[in-house]
């Protein structure tokens, strides 16, 4: 995969769930200067939220230095949480609109305090779509899901 920009990381994310809940993988696909790196793991008991969350998380982790970064999920949940809802929530002690405890607090904390140390700028795409970056994640996330 050839990047555009060879000064951006491009980062591909996906995550798959065998059940919702159930065994779940998330994949990466880094691709930055023409190299190419990639990402899985799984869990035994999660949900797809979680895992296309996990993914970002892992992705992000694996930047050791702060950089400009193009990040590719096929995730709204993903996207519209970073982008729209995180903010209401800080604000309001990780409460939903409707007073409710945010679901899945613990990744959208780690996710948030990891954006900080980045300029990413969120891209959404079309699951199996044929796009090769998240063909690719998705294929790495699915290959992920532990085989009980």
């Amino acid at each position: 995969m050839t990047d555009k920009a060879p000064d951006i990381l491009h980062i591909y994310t996906d995550g798959a769930c065998s059940g919702n809940p159930g065994p779940g993988g998330w994949g990466v696909l880094l691709c930055w200067n023409g190299h190419e790196k990639e990402l899985s793991g799984g869990e035994a008991e999660t949900t797809n939220n979680r895992m296309e969350m996990t993914a970002v998380i892992r992705a992000l982790e694996s930047v050791k230095k702060p950089a400009p970064i193009h990040l590719y999920t096929d995730s709204t949940y993903v996207k519209d949480g970073l982008e729209r809802w995180i903010h209401g929530w800080k604000k309001r002690d990780w409460k939903t609109a409707d007073k409710k405890p945010v679901k899945n607090k613990d990744l959208w904390q780690s996710l948030d305090a990891l954006m900080q140390k980045h300029t990413v700028t969120l891209h959404w795409v079309k699951g199996h779509a044929g796009h090769p970056g998240n063909e690719r994640a998705d294929s790495l996330a699915t290959t992920a899901i532990p085989r009980l």
